[in-house]
């Protein structure tokens, strides 16, 4: 057990996951990073310090995320922060996708966000802890792109879904709120920055003209955590260098 407040980032193992997770040990959570990766997360949390542990996690799997919860409550103690990042993507023509790759990306990113959402807010509820849950949605739960329509579809569920339990646990003292990052500098963006032409549309449609660092989107993060955020929830924050509001390509 530990004195310091669990924060539980999923998908932790890398990119905006491991930058959440840099933020909040900052600000002084013992964090632990789950991820499907079971290497590559104890590496990341290695690398994080602190105390913090790297546990293997198939956010699509539910009981791999309830085996996950049983392990950090009895091992650490309740979570008190949740950071539900986990995501995935299978970008492909619409017409093309298959039900099981739209289930695929459901799974992870929405019913995985709504499982381990619920399970860290009973135990919140259950122990009188006025915790903080994150959820990371997407500017694509607000825009589209037509080859990831399953990905649209979950984030734009991540929204409804952190305004949704945050009207339930209100009562409680639990805040949920969400993060909505625009083109950040992860993995999940290494094909478009390594082609100038679709790396040009980018900048396009984005008015501070660069990418988004992963820190960006952590610092983020561990301030809708923090009391400084202790009025805010049912939120969307937008983290996307001027996308939303443009109406134009400039």
């Amino acid at each position: 057990m530990t004195d310091k407040p669990i924060a539980l980032v999923t998908g932790g193992a890398q990119g905006i996951g491991y930058a959440c997770g840099e933020a909040l040990a900052e600000d002084g959570a013992r964090v632990v990073l789950a991820d499907i990766n079971g290497g590559a997360v104890e590496e990341a949390a290695v690398k994080l310090g602190g105390g913090a542990v790297g546990l293997s996690c198939d956010m699509g799997d539910p009981a791999q995320i309830d085996a996950l919860f049983d392990r950090v409550e009895t091992e650490l103690g309740p979570v008190s922060i949740l950071v539900n990042n986990a995501g995935i993507a299978v970008p492909g023509p619409f017409l093309e996708t298959t039900l099981e790759q739209f289930s695929q990306v459901i799974d992870v990113n929405l019913t995985g966000t709504f499982l381990a959402l619920q399970r860290a807010a009973k135990t919140m509820v259950e122990k009188g802890i006025e915790g903080s849950i994150v959820n990371m949605s997407s500017i694509n739960a607000h825009v589209a792109i037509p080859t990831i329509a399953a990905y649209c579809a979950s984030k734009g569920g991540v929204m409804q879904l952190t305004k949704a339990s945050a009207l339930a646990l209100a009562p409680h003292g639990i805040r949920v709120n969400a993060v909505g990052p625009g083109s950040v500098d992860t993995a999940m963006m290494a094909g478009v920055n390594a082609n100038p032409e679709a790396m040009a549309m980018v900048m396009s449609r984005t008015p501070l003209k660069r990418v988004g660092a992963p820190r960006e989107i952590g610092n983020v993060v561990a301030f809708l955590a923090s009391e400084k955020a202790s009025y805010i929830t049912g939120e969307t924050i937008y983290v996307d260098g001027g996308r939303i509001g443009m109406n134009y390509t400039c």
